[in-house]
């Protein structure tokens, strides 16, 4: 029965010439005269074997090696007809597909479950950006590869020539140049994924055999050593498919008109259904559409904003406290006109453009009622929603206080009622007191001004309690507290950070995990009894981010190179020092930033993870339970470590262990806390360190401080009188400033800030490094080896090209990164 099933159905393709345009599928004489004889025979017979005619129909034919057909000709005929009916199958959902990226995202297993292949890529073409790319669905998300149509790829081999290539052993280079010299195999995806490629058989996706509109890749036959013809026929046919539906989808998509949520579609975060019906809420309800899709389809904020950035090709944009619209331009509009139309002057860029935030930036209108309100300025846009365009009109119309919470709370406070100190056990649910609501603004406000730390200084009950913020190194008074809420609001602290509320006798550490709704923050909290009975608190905030690329750390570029040479060395010791809070955890970050790739194994040990990468694998030492830098570094090397990164070198154990990690292969990294590179040298002898072996690990050390940078909203040049031109002249060394070309004339300038909104009047926002750099040269190792002091290593590095913290400052207040005041302020030559 099954076979005169079978046998009908490619009976009425052959009739009817079913799908042969459109799948390419031929089938032979013979084939089609089997199919009309498994057809004919009698359907009443319950086995095939039974019926009439059978044996002579079936037995009669001849095999090809001349016999009768046999059993085992008719199974593999059944599973050929089999093949065939998925693959019709499979071709209705391949045109029935909305786009390409439905076919790369659900249909690549089931086209892979036709062909004798353990993996497969299919590509499209990228024909602006002369690329293949595929898509993947990995944890909810959909990923993208992509590769150069060219000769450094198989896939892109294939592309270029319209050819197909069958090969043994992609890492056979012998096989690869017989069939092109210049043909490559990319092994990056094997080295990233453990994934071992043998076979690899690739197909071009043509369309009407001319122009490619992608590639079909298999990697690893399941069956035998390479590749057969038949794959080869099985993979073209599919491919004569996917050119079809290619073009197609490449044709439609020429000609639909795009829309602003193309991304959401893209990334499936949501389908047309979903977004008609949100415009259909929206209009039921007069608000925007893109709010709806994040309040009620739940999709997240910054994926809506990705979406219109990519549309309207700007920038997009979120309410941020910490951007003050400029008042002298705002003060020029009408607010509520502002309001009606959804836009507003942000801020004014370095080159001098302001920035209008909008919620439309292709509305013409508007874009002309703005030319014309800010006639003579610059102008780029930038897109938001609605709902943050409006706050910050509102923000700038001081309708919203950035401390209007505190204000509140403070007013809620009456010292004369405070308690002395809140009861051991009290309730700590997050929103039940003044205090609880008062802590937490505290550290909100913190963040959101840019502080590093947070000090809570108590001066008795009689005394308001000052909070001061150290932001940009520098500390400011924020807020006072009524002095009766002192312990009230350090038990508090202590709670959050699991500490002994009754303990104020001692010192006590604990960290606290602050959830914020833009982003969860860590505290580092440090407790100390002072004098009168009371207990300061001090936080370090520890906002875990990406590291900065190193291109951005402000190297020179003598620095920049020699960094860059010395992290790509296969083993050796780099250090970077400097006092606490000197940036060196960031610095260090930077550089593994640079050599963080998939072929190198990087461990690091940190009190505490500040910053975090992905290819890392971090460890956080734990020194009250034994667990020291000492301790993580031997485990490392237990751990077949390429990069090490240690913390701190705090004792003689961890030192030593970094130098025999270094002179074992490995590139090891750490920090000291001194005063300068070449004191760095002599610190570490005097730790008791084998001068020999020192000398031979080490690379290079970098010395690091940070300045406060000038205002760029506010900055102006300025012309100095005769003492300060002497005075930086001095600092960097007159003879080698005289070399740089700066002489005192009327056009000699250096830069100030003059105060603005953007620095709270300060005339500095942010802050920059400057840095000194010691290369281990042979002659520094050699200075090393005989425990050379300071005064005979200098000369040295100076000679070789190095310049100091303070030479560094100099030429940072020269451009205009900050001022001399400053560089003294943090370096001494």
């Amino acid at each position: 029965m099954r076979c005169a099933i079978l046998g009908r159905d490619i009976l009425s393709r052959v009739i009817y010439g079913a799908r042969v345009s459109r799948t390419g599928v031929i089938m032979t004489v013979a084939d089609a005269q089997l199919a009309f004889e498994l057809h004919d025979v009698d359907r009443d017979a319950a086995d095939p074997s039974e019926r009439p005619g059978f044996s002579a129909k079936i037995h009669g034919r001849s095999s090809p090696e001349g016999g009768p057909l046999a059993a085992q000709d008719v199974q593999q005929l059944q599973e050929k007809l089999q093949y065939e009916q998925r693959l019709v199958a499979l071709v209705d959902r391949i045109h029935a597909a909305k786009n390409i990226d439905q076919i790369f995202v659900e249909l690549q297993n089931e086209i892979l479950s036709l062909l004798d292949a353990e993996r497969m890529t299919l590509y499209a073409v990228d024909a602006e950006k002369k690329e293949l790319y595929s898509k993947f669905l990995a944890l909810d998300t959909v990923k993208e590869i992509r590769v150069p149509i060219s000769e450094k790829s198989i896939s892109g081999f294939v592309a270029l020539w319209r050819q197909p290539v069958n090969i043994a052993d992609a890492y056979d280079k012998a096989e690869l140049q017989r069939i092109s010299p210049t043909l490559s195999f990319d092994s990056s995806f094997d080295k990233k994924t453990g994934f071992r490629t043998t076979q690899v058989l690739c197909a071009p996706v043509l369309h009407e055999g001319r122009t490619t509109v992608g590639a079909i890749q298999l990697l690893n036959k399941k069956s035998g050593d390479r590749f057969t013809k038949e794959d080869e026929t099985n993979v073209a046919r599919i491919a004569k498919t996917l050119g079809i539906a290619f073009n197609n989808h490449n044709q439609l998509s020429a000609i639909r008109r795009q829309t602003k949520f193309d991304y959401l579609f893209a990334q499936h975060k949501i389908t047309q259904d979903e977004v008609t019906n949100a415009i259909a809420e929206s209009r039921r309800r007069q608000v925007d559409v893109e709010s709806i899709l994040v309040e009620q389809f739940k999709v997240p904020k910054a994926d809506v904003l990705t979406s219109l950035s990519q549309f309207y090709r700007v920038p997009a944009m979120e309410f941020d406290e910490k951007v003050i619209p400029p008042p002298d331009l705002v003060n020029q509009l009408k607010i509520e006109y502002l309001k009606r139309n959804f836009w507003i002057p942000v801020r004014r860029e370095e080159d001098g453009a302001v920035l209008i935030l909008i919620d439309n930036p292709q509305d013409l209108q508007k874009v002309d009622s703005i030319g014309q309100l800010l006639k003579g300025q610059k102008i780029k846009f930038a897109v938001g929603l609605r709902q943050d365009v409006t706050t910050f009109i509102r923000f700038a119309a001081g309708e919203l206080d950035p401390r209007g919470n505190i204000s509140e709370l403070l007013g809620e406070l009456k010292s004369e009622d405070a308690p002395e100190q809140v009861p051991e056990g009290s309730d700590v649910d997050e929103n039940d007191s003044t205090i609880i609501r008062l802590a937490n603004q505290i550290i909100t406000d913190a963040y959101r001004s840019r502080a590093s730390d947070i000090h809570v200084e108590p001066y008795g009950p009689q005394k308001d309690t000052v909070i001061r913020f150290r932001v940009d190194g520098h500390c400011q008074e924020y807020q006072k507290i009524p002095g009766g809420y002192r312990r009230a609001l350090v038990a508090r602290y202590k709670i959050m950070a699991n500490l002994d509320i009754a303990e104020r006798r001692k010192p006590q550490d604990g960290k606290i995990k602050y959830k914020m709704p833009e982003r969860e923050i860590e505290l580092r909290v440090a407790t100390l009894p002072t004098a009168g009975g009371n207990e300061d608190v001090v936080m370090r905030i520890l906002a875990a981010s990406e590291p900065i690329p190193i291109d951005k750390l402000g190297m020179t570029d003598r620095n920049l190179r020699e960094v860059k040479a010395a992290a790509e060395k296969p083993y050796g010791l780099i250090l970077v020092v400097g006092p606490t809070g000197s940036g060196k955890t960031t610095t260090l970050h930077s550089v593994l930033g640079y050599i963080n790739k998939p072929e190198r194994k990087i461990w690091t040990a940190e009190d505490p993870v500040e910053i975090t990468q992905y290819g890392l694998r971090q460890v956080q030492v734990q020194p009250k339970i034994g667990f020291t830098f000492a301790l993580a570094m031997r485990a490392f090397l237990r751990a077949d470590p390429d990069v090490i990164m240690v913390g701190e070198m705090r004792d003689h154990e961890t030192a030593e262990t970094g130098i025999e990690a270094s002179l074992t292969g490995h590139l090891v990294f750490s920090t000291l806390h001194t005063n300068s590179a070449v004191e760095t040298v002599i610190r570490l002898l005097d730790m008791g360190l084998d001068p020999f072996n020192f000398a031979d690990a080490l690379l290079c050390v970098l010395a690091q401080r940070l300045v406060r940078r000038i205002c760029a909203a506010c900055r102006e040049p300025y012309h100095p009188d005769r003492s300060e031109y002497d005075e930086i002249a001095h600092a960097y060394g007159k003879e080698e400033f005289e070399k740089l070309g700066y002489v005192y004339d009327e056009k000699f300038s250096l830069y100030r800030g003059k105060g603005c909104s953007e620095c709270n009047k300060g005339g500095y926002r942010g802050r920059a490094g400057i840095h000194e750099l010691l290369v281990a040269s042979d002659e520094i190792k050699r200075l090393v080896q005989n425990k050379a002091r300071v005064s005979e290593i200098l000369p040295v590095v100076r000679a070789e090209g190095m310049t100091t913290l303070v030479q560094d400052g100099v030429l940072k207040a020269l451009s205009g990164v900050t001022d001399y005041k400053q560089v003294k302020a943090v370096a001494i030559k």
